[in-house]
């Protein structure tokens, strides 16, 4: 980054790109774009515009720029640099202390919108960001919607975007998923569908991607030996909160279908997994029996 004109757009775009794809980041030019539009306060395609009138920017803003360019670079999250996340047809914030919420996790929250009726009640063990319960609340405003997090630091950014997203229709508790049906007595065998994305990395497993090794929580990520203990949690704490015939929908590994459908083998029906967008096994969902 050294050496550039000070307030160019194209240039310092152009700068950027180079320095992102010289640190292996992914996506250099789509990340660059992001940073330039989200220091200059207008979306994508304006920005793109901008660069491409050669338009100058403030010299604070041209150093505002280069300094996140160089964080992304050591690569921080692109979320972290903006404090957004996007997740389906919401916005979410997002920042130290919370797992960012990924694409693939899209499709969960599909299934389980499916197999949620008119006035339904849906759990989402393990929340986070509060990307699940919260797309649900929004596309589904006749539901109720329950959510639950342990971390204080990960609650506190699913309260944070519950009042952002103005789910009215949801709530955001402190738990532990293992003993979500302890806090919800009154839900008890009522819950048409339980939904989680829990940990399921196993514990000697060390991600590929930096943004998750070095950014992610820990106990965001890692489920015991195998992966599943928390799986493990999670469908015990469905076998008491669902319905007779009520869905249960998770995300997991994509090695991992077999070894979830296995923990599903009693007291459960019509067990499948399901691809996420990559064609990568990523859901599975199965039916509380009668």
């Amino acid at each position: 980054m050294t050496g550039l004109p000070p307030r160019r757009a194209d240039e310092l775009l152009r700068a950027a790109v180079g320095h992102l794809r010289l640190a292996d980041v992914p996506d250099p030019r789509i990340d660059a774009e992001l940073l330039l539009a989200h220091v200059l306060g207008v979306n994508r395609g304006r920005a793109q515009a901008l660069a491409l009138l050669g338009s100058s920017l403030s010299q604070p803003v041209a150093d505002r720029y280069r300094a996140l360019v160089l964080r992304r670079g050591l690569r921080e999250p692109l979320q972290h640099l903006t404090g957004v996340a996007h997740f389906r047809r919401i916005e979410l914030l997002v920042g130290p202390g919370v797992f960012v919420p990924r694409p693939e996790t899209e499709v969960l929250v599909e299934h389980a919108l499916r197999g949620l009726p008119e006035g339904g009640t849906a759990v989402d063990l393990g929340t986070g960001s509060g990307a699940i319960a919260l797309s649900i609340a929004h596309e589904r405003p006749d539901a109720t919607v329950i959510a639950l997090e342990r971390s204080p630091e990960a609650f506190a950014w699913a309260e944070r975007n519950r009042q952002h997203v103005g789910a009215a229709n949801a709530r955001v508790l402190a738990g532990d998923l293992a003993v979500a049906a302890d806090l919800l007595p009154e839900l008890l065998a009522g819950v048409d569908v339980v939904v989680s994305n829990p940990p399921y990395v196993p514990d000697g497993m060390v991600p590929r991607d930096p943004e998750v090794q070095r950014f992610d929580p820990a106990a965001a990520l890692y489920g015991g030996p195998d992966g599943l203990d928390p799986m493990r949690a999670v469908v015990a704490t469905a076998e008491r909160l669902l319905r007779p015939g009520g869905l249960l929908a998770v995300e997991h590994g994509e090695l991992q279908g077999e070894g979830t459908r296995a923990l599903l083998a009693d007291g459960w029906t019509e067990a499948a997994t399901h691809p996420d967008l990559t064609g990568r096994d990523r859901v599975t969902t199965a039916r509380r029996a009668g």
